[in-house]
């Protein structure tokens, strides 16, 4: 009996010394974890509107040329020049993508778009980052709505070849795009200065 009293007596010991430890480190590593978040839009936003920054600038880049506007819960980021960002989120083929586009001030006029997070397959839709998919955006209007078509079909001013064999994750991709801009423009619209 003394046996178990004492085994049950160190095991809630090594567990709460254990919990305590847990809890320091969360503590620590929390405010970091968050601080990092926050310093991956910034880069995002800012390599979206095309704004030059390093590593060592963001925060100053960012507050000099950034204006940050809410409305309903999103927020949205205005350049200088007028060009419009926002972070895109939604569901891909294996797991969510996260973007960040930037629309030209006429708000039809994609200027860029750059990728936080995707988890698609690693060789193929994981291609979905590549400069070269993601600068067929620049330029490509959103009205009607982007299109993401048959590789090497992509004729009109709003479409975009699709990966080839990635196919899904393109349009994953092209529905993201479209139902965020549904959401975010008329707040943009509505907001703009």
């Amino acid at each position: 009996m003394k046996d178990k009293i004492r085994m049950i007596l160190f095991v809630l010991i090594l567990g709460s010394f254990l919990t305590s430890i847990l809890l320091l480190v969360d503590s620590y590593a929390s405010p970091i974890i968050k601080r990092n978040k926050i310093l991956k839009i910034k880069k995002s936003i800012l390599t979206a509107l095309e704004i030059p920054y390093n590593n060592k600038n963001i925060t100053g880049v960012f507050s000099n040329n950034i204006e940050i506007v809410k409305k309903k819960n999103k927020t949205f980021y205005i350049s200088k020049n007028g060009d419009v960002s926002f972070k895109m989120s939604g569901p891909g083929v294996w797991g969510p993508i996260e973007s960040a586009i930037a629309l030209k001030p006429d708000l039809k006029t994609i200027k860029s778009i750059t990728i936080i997070h995707q988890e698609e397959t690693p060789g193929l839709g994981s291609r979905i980052t590549g400069k070269k998919f993601l600068n067929e955006f620049k330029n490509k209007v959103i009205t009607p709505e982007i299109r993401i078509v048959r590789a090497g079909q992509a004729k009109g001013n709003n479409e975009v070849d699709a990966i080839t064999g990635a196919t899904l994750s393109s349009k994953a991709f092209e529905a993201l795009i479209n139902n965020q801009i549904k959401l975010y423009l008329p707040l943009i619209k509505g907001g703009k200065k």
